[in-house]
């Protein structure tokens, strides 16, 4: 089926046309295979972990990774061990602060929004934007939430997410969380099929007094950087790339339990100053790090080099796949 379907995509291609050909993760990776005389230059660019792949999965992708021409990485850590690999850079995403999801949003318009979809905006609200998936933890998410509200009768919760109609996984985990949640008329599960789109998301993460990303498993998670980007105090688990965004107890705080993200968000209700001041830190470091002004010059630097241009001005990371 995968190579059926990379057969397929192939065909309604014409790589003539390009000077660069970019390829995302491993689904259409094999496409590669179907221009065995290209003259574009072909990059390869994983989203994913594959510090601890499938080996006999990876043996099946290696063959047509070799042929391209560049790899590109979030962490060095997600590289795998091979030899098989073309030379692989590595740069984090990035998010654009010109997008519907990540403009300026004024605090009477991000309220405005919540309260459309039942949110009372005279009481506090802690929010998660993610899939439903075991990997985003939001079972453990509504666990610290009942633990702060012992103590903050108050709050509320929102888990904002998207649903993908052929996704029956994710619908199961989704069905789990609802369940796990019992009920509660302060946790509001809401997706893209109650009409949140990226304005929306935009708007509960600004009124949010706390944004929450407890994950357990992690490739980098743009949603931290999006918290951030808000000047929100973030509370987020420390797996995968988050720790790269987050400087613990300098721009947010970094957690590993349900008990020590039910503390974090029992700090930031106690001290509102001091959580803005980690919050302004936090988007001073994605201003630097995390925006697509950034991604672009990674972007330029890597075409410059592969067209035997490299001017130097760009420092592109790499690392060596057999010592990833």
């Amino acid at each position: 089926i995968f190579q059926r379907y990379n057969a397929l995509n192939a065909d309604e291609f014409d790589d003539s046309e390009y000077d660069i050909v970019v390829v995302h993760d491993p689904q259409p990776a094999a496409m590669i295979d179907h221009f065995p005389d290209s003259h574009a230059r072909w990059i390869w660019r994983c989203h994913i972990d594959l510090s601890t792949p499938n080996e006999s999965v990876l043996d099946v992708l290696l063959p047509s990774l070799a042929r391209y021409d560049a790899a590109i990485f979030h962490m060095p850590q997600y590289v795998p061990r091979s030899g098989n690999l073309p030379e692989a850079f590595i740069w984090p995403p990035a998010i654009d602060p010109l997008a519907p999801k990540n403009i300026a949003l004024s605090a009477e318009d991000a309220a405005y929004i919540v309260d459309q979809f039942g949110i009372d905006v005279q009481r506090p609200l802690l929010t998660q934007v993610s899939r439903f998936d075991p990997w985003k933890d939001p079972l453990g998410v509504i666990d610290a939430f009942r633990i702060v509200r012992e103590t903050h009768p108050g709050l509320q919760l929102g888990l904002v997410g998207s649903m993908a109609h052929d996704d029956p996984e994710g619908w199961d985990f989704y069905n789990q969380t609802v369940e796990h949640a019992a009920g509660d008329p302060d946790i509001f599960i809401l997706s893209n099929l109650n009409n949140i789109g990226s304005v929306e998301v935009n708007a509960f993460q600004v009124y949010s007094a706390a944004v929450l990303q407890k994950s357990i498993r992690e490739g980098f998670g743009l949603t931290v950087t999006e918290g951030l980007w808000k000047v929100r105090p973030t509370v987020a688990g420390r797996v995968g790339g988050i720790p790269s965004q987050i400087q613990d107890g300098e721009t947010g705080w970094l957690v590993d339990s349900v008990e020590e993200c039910a503390a974090a968000c029992l700090e930031i209700l106690a001290e509102p100053g001091e959580a803005r001041s980690r919050g302004i830190r936090g988007k001073e470091y994605v201003r630097q790090h995390f925006l697509t002004p950034r991604l672009l010059r990674d972007w330029l630097a890597l075409f410059n080099r592969l067209d035997g241009n490299d001017t130097g001005e760009t420092q592109l990371v790499t690392v060596s796949a057999e010592a990833a």
